[in-house]
């Protein structure tokens, strides 16, 4: 099988009544299959699926494992070439797949893409979860060609070629399962949210591309699981995006130290010896990230101070409870382990990094940037950032 589309099911059977039937159409004679599975849902919806969808191949799991954990438990049982990671609010047209596959079959260094994503409800408008593709600023907020913040872009074409970006949105995801399997799939520790982001940054740390097919539309509805005010959603987005932080920013780091270094003759503080070479980044970027880590917590702390000014206590406890689990679940990476990705690397490039770091890290801080610019900050971006690479 060329390609399984897996729409990971929890108590949304009304979306799946609703969007199946067009995914259904889409894929008539394509090289694909349909799955959804299941994580436990109470509102009968694998039994609606039985009776209406008796075609589907279902997945059923014995409780919630999240976006995560049903995601990964999922697709070690499918068999394919590409995995399409797809929620349950999703509406496709009749050529929406067409373009993805060629896009991965004509281009082995593209590790995942995705299609344009406009709002379901405005369809002339690009959707909050991914728009045409997401990038990350230096402090790891992300945001995406089309949505900054909360200000959301008219579809006018000024996306319609296509682009590598940071992230492309899990609403609607393609990915290599060779891939996909070899990074261990998606990190299991953050449930659901930024799993697909912290996904694309490590397959772009392996060396692969992420990038948005414009010919494919899919729109999308959107808070299908848990509402855009909920604050359990936004523990989940204050934790994961720190645990992501740290899986990442180091090895970026120190990525981009050793190409900047490789291109001039060395520093003084640098032996000859490749291993201390390496260890001297890896302390470098380790050191960096620390600091960037640190930043962003105090950004957060003084988030959770102005909810607890206006009276939101809710989302006060969720920041608090947020950094409370990334201590408790976090892996802090060591100097070691970020000197031994470099020495990976090397072997892989022979000594050429720059095929290994990421597009689409925009180097500003995104949120001053936005109440600054208000409705100029989409072409501010475009012209200042990595925006359009």
């Amino acid at each position: 099988m060329k390609t399984a589309i897996v729409i990971l099911n929890w108590n949304t059977r009304r979306y799946l009544e609703q969007f199946l039937p067009f995914l259904i159409d889409s894929t008539k004679e394509a090289d694909a299959e349909i799955i959804v599975a299941d994580n436990a849902s109470s509102d009968g919806s694998m039994e609606m699926m039985s009776r209406k969808f008796p075609e589907i191949r279902q997945i059923r799991l014995d409780r919630n494992y999240g976006f995560t954990g049903g995601y990964n438990i999922a697709l070690s049982q499918i068999d394919a070439d590409y995995f399409v990671l797809m929620n349950s609010d999703i509406e496709v047209g009749k050529h929406w797949l067409e373009p993805l596959v060629e896009a991965m079959d004509g281009d082995s260094t593209i590790g995942a893409c995705g299609p344009k994503l406009l709002s379901w409800h405005k369809r002339d408008r690009f959707e909050y979860a991914g728009a045409a593709g997401g990038c990350l600023d230096r402090y790891g907020y992300p945001f995406c060609r089309g949505r900054i913040m909360k200000r959301i872009e008219k579809d006018e074409g000024q996306y319609d070629k296509r682009a590598s970006v940071f992230w492309a949105s899990g609403a609607c995801l393609m990915v290599r399962s060779e891939l996909f399997r070899r990074l261990g799939g998606l990190d299991d520790r953050f449930f659901a949210h930024m799993e697909e982001i912290d996904l694309c940054w490590r397959i772009q740390l392996e060396g692969y591309k992420i990038e948005i097919i414009p010919e494919a539309v899919a729109y999308h509805l959107g808070g299908g699981t848990l509402p855009n005010d909920s604050p359990w959603k936004l523990k989940l987005n204050f934790r994961n995006n720190l645990l992501m932080l740290e899986n990442n920013l180091a090895k970026t780091y120190a990525l981009s130290y050793s190409q900047m270094w490789s291109s001039a003759d060395g520093i003084a503080a640098m032996t000859a010896d490749t291993v201390e070479k390496d260890r001297y980044v890896a302390r470098k970027a380790c050191k960096k990230a620390e600091r960037t880590i640190c930043f962003r917590m105090i950004l957060d702390a003084l988030s959770a101070a102005t909810y607890a000014l206006t009276f939101r206590n809710g989302y006060f406890k969720a920041v608090i409870d947020a950094h409370k689990e990334f201590r408790e679940k976090r892996r802090k990476v060591t100097v070691g382990d970020i000197a031994s990705f470099l020495e990976t690397r090397r072997q892989k490039f022979c000594k050429n990094h720059r095929q290994a770091i990421a597009i689409g890290l925009y180097p500003h801080w995104i949120v001053p940037m936005s109440l600054i610019k208000g409705k100029k900050i989409f072409e501010y971006v475009r012209i200042t950032g990595q925006f359009n690479s």
